[in-house]
């Protein structure tokens, strides 16, 4: 554990209305979670300092709780990312994570601590998801997800819904445009879709629009229950591709994007990749955003758009929890599962260890919470999640969990945070309020300043020797965990 957990006993939040023994009789009082979930969620808002972007309701929920703008994830793709912030444990990376946990549950004899929502579950919580909130809903596969019973959270959930309408599967609905078209799988070259949309007048004619419909239903009749409730939805956009109802995309069309920040390729032994998901699995018809500024610029205004997409469900499903009263007991949560290259780098995607990859929105906000709208700048990680949690509601710690709780930040904006773990396939990395280090499996080192305008477009790894030798030792004690 990087310190001593922080007791919900031994905490004095104005904001919690309800005791921390967790006892049948307490329980119907306790606060409610509502997570919100976003792939691929760069911290691309106004709120955390994108003046283009349009998110008045993400804004808003940021100026009612505490904005969290170096929140880093633990693994920059989506499966993995999943697992560290459902389970408060680094894992294994790639998006078979939480499979591979499942599969120890169901053939292992040794003890598999539970995931967060199981642990609310278990303590007296209504538990239900809804849309992609683990990387895989319903089960993994093809058209058959629902028909195999292969689940990535086995006892998670009392209910886990992903609608899918005219996409006709989990898989198709992930990776959809309008009009039913989906992404086939394994499809690096053939049959590709589009890399982005403007299309639709319903919201409903791109997918989000069922998953938060489905929330929605979900979240009323959860607030009319007496037993508190978990409920997670998670939004696909602005996963690739990028793809939006028609409206979304009028307010980016004629704006000004801000230059992209250091766009070249890094030099020396890096974290940067070919962009493959982008460059190689959907059609660009020539065109190449590294190579094209009026074409990159093109790419930037559709994800923008879907983060547009995104924000209005994110006020939709903050009007119904306010027009069920349940607002004034609920504990809401935004959460980006990781960053994502418009260009930095010269990287269009995720999977590196850069801070594009990394870097993304956390925003927690409680009832009646101290200092509401302030933002913290302290270094914190998505493991912290879970102990954070735990400590709102007033359940115990979990004492497995790698994460710490943000109790203090919660508390006092201004409160200082701690390192940041992460991890790829080839290497891991530690970011602290100045540096980020990496470490290969080659033994190769990156070490960047963050104090310094050339921030990651400059390693410095050779010339600070000692720096490279104190923050290995670190990160390769916090990887032991």
């Amino acid at each position: 554990m990087k310190r001593i957990l922080l007791l919900a006993t031994a905490i004095s939040l104005s904001f919690l209305c309800t005791s921390s023994a967790a006892t049948a009789e307490s329980r119907s009082a306790q606060p409610n979670i509502l997570l919100i979930c976003v792939d691929d969620l760069r911290p691309e808002l106004k709120s955390f300092g994108v003046d283009y972007i349009h998110s008045p309701n993400i804004d808003r929920l940021a100026a009612s709780g505490r904005a969290f703008h170096n929140h880093y994830v633990n693994a920059p793709t989506c499966g993995a990312s999943r697992y560290t912030m459902l389970t408060g444990l680094y894992g294994s990376y790639g998006n078979q994570a939480l499979f591979k946990r499942a599969e120890k549950l169901a053939s292992s004899d040794a003890a598999i601590p539970p995931s967060m929502p199981e642990w609310f579950r278990n303590n007296g919580y209504k538990t239900v998801s809804v849309g992609k909130v683990s990387h895989h809903p319903g089960g993994w596969g093809g058209e058959d997800w629902y028909d195999n019973n292969v689940l990535e959270m086995p006892g998670a959930w009392d209910r886990q819904l992903m609608p899918t309408g005219q996409w006709k599967h989990p898989r198709g609905a992930m990776h959809a445009l309008a009009h039913g078209e989906i992404k086939p799988i394994g499809s690096f070259s053939g049959n590709k879709i589009d890399a982005f949309q403007s299309e639709g007048e319903k919201d409903t004619d791109q997918h989000d629009g069922l998953i938060v419909d489905a929330g929605l239903e979900q979240l009323e009749n959860l607030a009319g229950a007496h037993t508190p409730f978990f409920l997670a939805i998670g939004m696909i956009k602005p996963h690739l591709p990028f793809g939006s109802p028609e409206r979304y995309m009028d307010p980016y069309k004629s704006v000004e994007l801000p230059p992209i920040p250091h766009p070249e390729k890094p030099e020396g032994q890096t974290t940067w990749h070919g962009s493959g998901e982008f460059m190689g699995q959907y059609h660009h018809y020539g065109q190449d955003p590294r190579e094209d500024d009026a074409y990159a610029d093109e790419v930037r205004r559709h994800y923008a758009a879907c983060v547009s997409y995104v924000d209005h469900h994110v006020g939709e499903i903050l009007a119904k929890l306010a027009e069920t009263g349940a607002d004034k007991n609920t504990i809401v949560v935004l959460w980006g599962d990781h960053g994502w290259h418009l260009g930095e780098q010269s990287i269009w995607g995720k999977h590196s260890l850069f801070e594009e990859s990394l870097r993304s929105p956390l925003i927690i906000s409680a009832p009646g919470m101290k200092n509401p709208g302030q933002k913290s700048t302290a270094v914190i990680e998505t493991v912290d999640l879970f102990p954070t949690l735990c400590d709102l509601t007033g359940l115990d710690q979990p004492d497995f969990a790698h994460g710490t709780s943000l109790i203090p930040q919660i508390e006092k904006p201004n409160a200082p945070g701690h390192t940041a773990y992460a991890y790829n396939g080839n290497a891991q990395t530690l970011r602290t309020d100045r540096y980020r280090f990496t470490l290969h499996r080659d033994g190769g080192t990156e070490l960047y300043d963050h104090t310094s305008s050339e921030k990651e477009a400059q390693n410095i790894a050779t010339q600070f020797p000692r720096k490279v030798a104190e923050l290995k030792q670190l990160l390769l004690q916090t990887a032991a965990r």
